[in-house]
């Protein structure tokens, strides 16, 4: 199993930035992907950013190109999410989540089915 515990949420203005962590234990050195995920309230559970543990590809949905940027550390156990020209639509608790195995080069990394593992969430409030 994998255990996740995110961190770093909080509240800004919009403009603002905040850095998300996500402390990875159990076999993260298994992990094969790792992703930020966000839902608002009312609203289904979406793909923000994503990152290939092997290659360092990264993924992000449009909705933040630009702005948020997704990364790990060097010992490959803290997923990091910077998030920049932050927005009120980014109000949103967030997500880390994490696979084991690979995915097919079609499967979208940004889908909330592709990942087994799950943090807790951190409240992100924007406004």
């Amino acid at each position: 199993d994998v255990q996740l515990v995110e961190s770093g949420g909080g509240s800004v203005q919009a403009g603002g930035s905040l850095r998300l962590s996500c402390a990875a234990s159990g076999r993260a050195y298994n992990v094969r992907f790792m992703g930020w995920f966000r839902q608002a309230p009312g609203k289904e559970r979406e793909g923000v950013a994503a990152i290939n543990t092997g290659e360092g590809s990264t993924y992000y949905a449009d909705s933040v190109k630009g702005r948020f940027t997704i990364s790990r550390n060097n010992a490959g156990n803290t997923l990091y999410l910077e998030m920049n020209s932050l927005k009120p639509e980014d109000t949103a608790t967030y997500y880390c989540a994490a696979r084991l195995a690979p995915m097919g080069v079609d499967w979208n990394r940004l889908s909330t089915i592709r990942y087994n593992y799950w943090g807790q969430g951190t409240q992100v409030t924007v406004s």
